[in-house]
């Protein structure tokens, strides 16, 4: 009874301080899991790879890591935690490949605005301007804007020539300048130079406070990931000794195995909500 009372107490802490931990905020439209899982794969580099093909090789390395983990250790939980791991592995390598290339492709986006600024005052036409960032542009941009010039040159299309530029590009910030290119050339105006050099200001100071964030943080979550990973590597050791294995395949072992995995699911769940900077969603796709 007093461990009730003890956990009843400790509810009503966090729901009388709740207001303060978590306000409640304006929440942006989450893009359907499809749009969102498409737009990783793109900038993981993966812009022709299905979907299913992606679900198809987590089974597999699940499947594969259950067997090793099984051959190690002959532990059903075990093998049932590793094969969950194997089967995450896919997808948290495309989902840290994304990032990393996302990181990389935000820190060009000034020069390419300033590339397009050039272009537009030298008196080239916003179509061209587009298409010279194919071999002006920055390395990690070029090969859009080549299929880019491609869809222009096929179709004489540029709205839908930038249609397709940005789903290559998957990109909020790419969306918003194209959106001014096009909203300039259907409309005209004289000050989108004017708009585009203040977003590129923007974007690098934008750039310089996300990097400072970054860089304080990244050894915070690699500790945390750390005591996260411990304690599996700790139980497969353990786990290898037959006492142990007979012990950890009794009921009771199951249960202790299925409830740490639950908390160390919850536990870097939050761990990754707490360490996220916020990302800035795709208005325009």
């Amino acid at each position: 009874m007093t461990w009730l009372l003890g956990c009843l107490l400790g509810l009503g802490i966090v729901l009388a301080v709740s207001p303060w931990l978590w306000p409640r905020s304006a929440r942006t439209p989450d893009p359907q899991p499809r749009r969102r899982l498409l737009d990783r794969l793109t900038h993981a580099g993966l812009e022709g790879v299905p979907p299913v093909a992606l679900a198809a090789v987590s089974v597999l390395a699940g499947v594969l890591a259950a067997g090793v983990a099984l051959a190690l250790a002959p532990v059903v939980a075990v093998a049932a935690a590793a094969f969950a791991a194997g089967a995450a592995g896919p997808v948290i390598a495309v989902r840290w490949r994304a990032k990393r290339r996302r990181r990389a492709q935000a820190s060009v986006w000034p020069d390419v605005v300033d590339h397009l600024v050039s272009a537009v005052r030298s008196g080239l036409a916003l179509p061209d301007a587009v298409a010279q960032l194919a071999h002006a542009g920055p390395e990690i941009t070029r090969a859009a804007f080549t299929a880019y010039a491609a869809d222009h040159r096929a179709t004489g299309s540029f709205a839908y020539a930038l249609d397709r530029l940005k789903d290559r590009l998957a990109d909020p910030v790419a969306d918003r300048i194209l959106e001014t290119l096009r909203m300039a050339r259907e409309v005209g105006g004289t000050e989108v130079t004017t708009v585009l050099r203040e977003l590129a200001a923007y974007l690098r100071v934008d750039l310089a406070t996300r990097g400072e964030l970054e860089a304080r943080q990244t050894w915070i979550v690699s500790a945390a990931r750390l005591g996260v990973a411990a304690p599996w590597i700790v139980l497969l050791i353990l786990s290898t000794r037959p006492e142990a294995a007979q012990a950890y395949n009794a009921p009771g072992g199951l249960a202790l195995i299925a409830s740490g995995a639950v908390v160390t699911f919850i536990a870097y769940r939050v761990m990754l909500r707490i360490g996220a900077l916020p990302t800035e969603a795709r208005w325009f796709a």
